[in-house]
Formats: structure tokens, C-alpha cells, sequence
């Protein structure tokens, strides 16, 4: 096996010292650039240059499973949530204060300098139009920004097709595929992990690909041109960025995807590289079974890893957090009563959390309780619509203007939830 990995490694770099032609790479249909580069660096439709003006990032924090919002953000003294949930309802004695009548899971503690300086707000009975219990399509119809809304383009590429042009970087995702919100007319970066935003292959041949790339593409009349050698440039400043910086760990970030993803786009706000819109994804809420307790189980374990995560992030960001916008959000709530699993079943109205620079701290939005009246056939209902918070956030913190959000948000008319300053 050692002899025959030797030899394929002597052939392919015979291959590159001979070289190819244009007209061998253009007819192989760019398969040398997307092969060496990989699809995601040779999509870009923008330039790899210095940040312009900017209202700053927006980071979009997906809770995929169903983030069950009543042990997040909890009403306090609340007899109908403690006796609909005896066995799993976070006591009020235990809650984070948030305002006078809610309070947040003990298990986003680390966050409590945002909480404390005013720049968390939280939004209760919050959901997508369309009422279904069905993962793929609450998420789906979340991430296009509603029912029908825009074809299979996603909220996020509409509101960056609204702002125009930026750098190579100024949409990435840390998540294992773009999600649909990003998917549309803009590229999106994959960042997952920043040191792997490379040439592929060891180091010798990376080089020589490099060379070879640079001399096939360098004056080359086609499409393709431009794009890949802006792909080389912000390779290069990717590895350059990620080279100063230590280790996610080091960094304080929890180990695992979430941790090295986060670091990722943490690396990029702080360098400069004109992010404006990062997506990175936490699954592991669909807690059917053993939620457990304010102390114990799996929604604290999930809780303070998200929070963890987010707190290392805003330290790693240092004053940039001030025009950084941190949105969490999930497809859906739980039902009020928990199940006989010890663990919460799918449900409608959930909640979704803003942090970070410009938040006006606080709970927002409409909030009717949790009565036999006002409960929807046992679930949350959604009292508060996701396209008014997301459209707020599109607007003051991405700068997209009022007059362009029927172009982000076709017909729909948004009132603002007061979430942002």
C-alpha cells in the first residue's frame, strides 16, 4: 500500500512539473480548479478586497430539533407551567432575570455579562407561518423567510442580493453544507474549519497546483478566471488569519464542531475580512426523552454549550461585538405538558434569542400566557411572527432599507418587535 501511495504521488507531481494548457484545462471543464480548490472557493462573484462602509455582521445560530423555548425562557411563578410540567419545569428560584416576568435556564450563565449590560433580548410564542410539526418543513419554510416566500431562494441571500456587493468572505457558513437560508443568487463560503479553506493535498503539490492555477488562469478571457484566483487570494488570507491566531481551545471555544466553526467565523469578524452574514448550526434539541432538570440532564448540558460557545465568541470578538448581532433561533417550540418520556414533544410557538451590539435588552414582543383560552391545542401559540424579528435585524443591523424589505420578505408587511436600538 506505502509503495503504491509513493506512486501515485511521483505521477501526479510528474503531471504538474510537465503542465497543462489552457486548452486542456477549459476542456476538461475547469476540473483542475474546483478539483484542487474544491466548489466552495471558486463560487464567489465578488472580489477578495478591503471592507467598504458598513452597518456590521449579522450571525444567524440555527438550534436545529426543536429548541423547547419554556425551559429557556421561562415565565416566573407561572402555576399552569409548573403543573403542566412536574417533573421538568425549571423552578423560578433557579432562573436567570431577565425582566419581571421571564426568566432564562440557569444553563446560560456564561452569558450573563450580555444580560447584565442590556444587550440580550429574548422573544417568547415566536414561529414561522406555516403550523406543522414536521422538522424539514418548519425549517424550511423558516429559512426562506416564510411560506411562499421568494422561490427556493433563502432569506439571508435575498437580504445580501438587497445590500449588493462585498468581499469574498462577506457570507460564510460554519455549518457541514450551506443551509438554505444562504443558498440563492450570492456564494456562500463553507468555513467549518478555517485551517481546512486550503488547496487540497500535501504541501508540495499544493504549491504546485498553486503555480499551475496562477499561470492557466493569469489573462485567461473566461468567467472562471477571476473567480479562481480571487479563491487563491482569500485562501492565502484565510491561512494567514488562521496561522496568528491559537487554537479554538486555547481560545476558551468547547471542543467540537460547534467550538471550531464558531472560531472560524470568530477569526474572520476579528481580521477584518468583511463578514456580514455567518451561519453556524447547534442540533441536538429534539428531546423527546429525559430533558431533565434546571441542574441536570440533557437540555443543560445543551444549554450551557451554547452559551459557552457564545460567550468565548463574544470575548474572542473583544469591542467588535458592538457591530455583531448574534440571532438563535430554532423551527419550532414544544408542548406545554410534558410526555410520559420525561421529555417535550413537537409544538408551535418557541422562542428566539437576539444578542450582542445594538440589542435593546429585555423580553419583546407579544406574550398572552399560558391559559386554556389562549393555548393552541396543547402547543405555544405564535404570537409573534419570525419575519418581524428577522426583518428588524435585517434592517438595522445589515442597513438593508425599509423600502427593501418587500424585496426580503415578499408580502409581508413587518411590524418591529422593539428587539433592536
Amino acid at each position: 500500500m506505502a509503495h503504491q501511495v509513493q506512486g501515485e504521488a511521483e505521477a501526479r507531481t510528474q503531471a504538474w512539473s510537465r503542465g497543462f494548457s489552457r486548452r486542456q484545462l477549459l476542456a476538461g471543464g475547469m476540473g483542475v480548479g474546483v478539483m484542487a480548490l474544491g466548489a466552495q472557493l471558486v463560487t464567489s462573484r465578488v472580489s477578495f478586497a478591503a471592507p467598504g462602509q458598513q452597518t456590521g455582521t449579522l450571525v444567524v445560530v440555527f438550534l436545529r430539533g426543536g429548541m423547547d423555548g419554556l425551559n429557556m425562557l421561562v415565565p416566573v411563578n407561572d402555576n399552569l407551567l409548573q403543573d403542566a410540567r412536574p417533573g421538568i419545569a425549571v423552578p423560578s428560584a433557579s432562573l436567570i432575570g431577565l425582566d419581571s416576568g421571564f426568566g432564562l435556564h440557569p444553563g446560560l450563565a456564561p452569558l450573563q455579562d450580555l444580560i447584565s449590560k442590556k444587550m440580550f433580548a429574548a422573544v417568547p410564542a415566536i414561529a414561522t407561518p406555516e403550523l406543522t410539526r414536521s422538522h424539514f418543513q418548519a425549517q424550511d419554510c423558516l429559512e426562506r423567510g416564510g411560506s411562499a416566500a421568494g422561490g427556493n431562494a433563502g432569506w439571508l441571500d435575498r437580504a445580501l442580493q438587497a445590500m449588493g456587493e462585498g468581499t469574498t468572505f462577506r457570507s460564510v457558513s460554519g455549518t457541514s453544507s450551506v443551509p438554505r437560508s444562504q443558498i440563492g443568487e450570492n456564494a456562500t463560503l463553507g468555513v467549518r474549519n478555517l485551517k481546512d479553506f486550503r488547496l487540497r493535498g500535501p504541501e508540495v503539490e499544493a504549491e504546485l497546483t498553486r503555480a499551475a492555477l496562477e499561470k492557466l488562469y493569469t489573462g485567461l478571457d473566461h468567467p472562471m478566471s477571476a473567480q479562481t484566483l480571487n479563491a487563491l487570494v482569500a485562501s492565502d488570507a484565510a491561512q494567514s488569519y488562521s496561522a496568528a491566531d491559537a487554537t479554538p481551545s486555547e481560545r476558551g471555544y468547547p471542543d467540537g464542531n460547534w467550538g471550531t466553526a464558531l472560531a472560524s467565523i470568530g477569526t474572520l469578524i476579528r481580521h477584518d475580512a468583511g463578514v456580514r452574514v455567518a451561519t453556524v448550526d447547534l442540533g441536538g434539541w429534539d428531546m423527546h426523552t429525559g430533558i431533565g432538570n434546571a441542574e441536570s440532564g440533557q437540555f443543560r448540558e445543551m444549554t450551557n454549550d451554547l452559551a459557552s460557545g457564545l460567550a468565548a465568541f463574544v470575548a474572542d470578538i473583544g469591542p467588535k461585538i458592538d457591530q455583531t448581532t448574534v440571532l438563535v433561533m430554532s423551527e419550532f417550540g414544544r408542548r406545554v405538558e410534558q410526555n410520559g418520556s420525561g421529555g417535550t414533544d413537537h409544538g408551535h410557538g418557541g422562542v428566539a434569542m437576539v444578542m450582542g451590539g445594538g440589542v435593546a435588552g429585555g423580553v419583546k414582543g407579544k406574550w398572552e400566557g399560558l391559559s386554556e383560552a389562549t393555548v393552541d391545542r396543547g402547543d405555544v401559540p405564535g404570537t409573534n411572527d419570525y419575519r418581524d424579528l428577522l426583518s428588524e435585524v435585517v434592517v438595522r443591523r445589515l442597513g438593508v432599507s425599509e423600502g427593501q424589505l418587500s424585496t426580503v420578505f415578499p408580502d409581508w408587511n413587518p411590524t418591529m418587535l422593539g428587539v433592536m436600538r
